[in-house]
């Protein structure tokens, strides 16, 4: 998948470019339209990105 991130600022990085990455996809969402399907993988994102961040706050 990639490297792994061991300093913190590119740990922040990383987050605040998950972030933005979510945000762009429920931005782009239409309600009307949204279906369980997206809104399950909104969650795994949302899931994911809380994963990193505990990951990122454990002392290595």
């Amino acid at each position: 998948m990639g490297n792994a991130i061991h300093d913190n600022d590119s740990q922040i990085l990383y987050l605040k470019q998950r972030l933005n990455m979510f945000l762009e996809v429920l931005e782009s969402v239409d309600p009307e339209s949204t279906d369980l399907e997206d809104i399950d993988r909104m969650i795994g994102m949302m899931d994911d990105l809380e994963l990193k961040v505990q990951q990122f706050k454990k002392p290595e």
